[in-house]
């Protein structure tokens, strides 16, 4: 062994020599620093010292139990779900997809949330309808299209309120509904959906949607003026036909309600400006109604229709308040 010793010793030296710590060890004991952090270690630190310690530990606790909240994503498939495309994509934590998926043909799915505190699936707040897991699906019949996006770019410290789309469709065909929240949608036809890079979350979106035909698109964002705060919207879509394209931006409250549960309607909506606007419309009846329903204002506006239309010609409605 100490034969062997010799005729290796070159090589120990010199990989001792090329060691970054036999330097520092060398170095550190033949200066006394080594003694020196040894004395400082045993000495009883100032009151402010341990207090510091203290308050940096509880920051980085919280951070990473920021940073462990996890994604979670649980959809049930109770049904065939024949020639089901599904696409989803989740960026950054405590984001949150569940559904369930039924019968059905050609259905096409697309979730996108970025950010944090998104939520997506099933009411389960009010009106709390739970999952439709039991009657076949949330996601039912044939040939309808969901694209669900999900945005908020606060960060981790000063944190996003919760973003929550609601969703409930059973049975029906060829129902499209897009919605977004902290995306930009400027008509039925955009699909760039460009990213609001100054978001707040916050917004709330239920839908309840049964039927044919039904075609809606929406979109919620705000911190336009730094409060981040406000929007909420709730629809209810029965029967064949109908058509609804709506915005709500800007900040402050504004809140939307729409119930149709006939045919042939249409109805464009926006809600801006810092007012904090409500509009509530309940659409009725067997003939072609159009709404065009515009509350722009920085002072608060408010309207409530009910409308029965059965004339043979129809009825087309405008409200607009500056």
């Amino acid at each position: 062994m100490k034969l062997l010793r010799k005729i290796l010793f070159p090589l120990i030296w010199l990989k001792e020599r090329t060691d970054p710590d036999y330097w520092a060890n060398r170095i550190g004991e033949k200066t006394g620093l080594y003694d020196k952090a040894r004395a400082y270690g045993e000495k009883d630190k100032p009151w402010y010292v341990k207090l510091g310690l203290i308050i940096i530990i509880i920051v980085l606790l919280f951070f990473m139990s920021k940073l462990q909240a996890d994604n979670e994503i649980d959809i049930d498939q109770v049904a065939q779900g024949d020639n089901l495309t599904l696409d989803i994509t989740q960026q950054g934590f405590d984001n949150d997809i569940f559904f369930s998926i039924g019968d059905g043909d050609n259905i096409s799915v697309e979730i996108v949330q970025t950010g944090h505190n998104n939520e997506l699936g099933w009411t389960n707040d009010s009106p709390s309808w739970g999952s439709g897991a039991g009657w076949g699906g949330d996601i039912d019949y044939d040939d309808q299209e969901l694209k669900l996006y999900q945005n908020c770019t606060k960060s981790a410290s000063v944190g996003c309120e919760k973003n929550d789309i609601q969703f409930h469709i059973s049975y029906g065909t060829d129902n499209k509904f897009w919605w977004s929240q902290g995306y930009v949608i400027d008509s039925r036809t955009d699909t760039s959906w460009a990213i609001d890079n100054s978001e707040g979350g916050g917004h709330t979106v239920t839908a309840d949607i049964h039927g044919n035909n039904n075609s809606i698109i929406g979109a919620q964002r705000n911190c336009s003026a730094g409060s981040c705060d406000g929007h909420s919207a709730r629809i209810y879509l029965y029967g064949d036909d109908n058509d609804v394209f709506g915005q709500q931006q800007a900040d402050g409250a504004k809140e939307f309600y729409l119930t149709i549960n006939t045919d042939d309607a249409t109805v464009d909506y926006l809600q801006d400006g810092t007012g904090e606007h409500n509009a509530t419309i309940v659409i009725n009846g067997s003939q072609p109604t159009t709404l065009d329903l515009t509350q722009h204002s920085n002072t608060t506006q408010n309207y409530t229709l009910t409308q029965n239309c059965v004339t043979s010609g129809g009825c087309n409605i405008t409200v607009t308040q500056d």
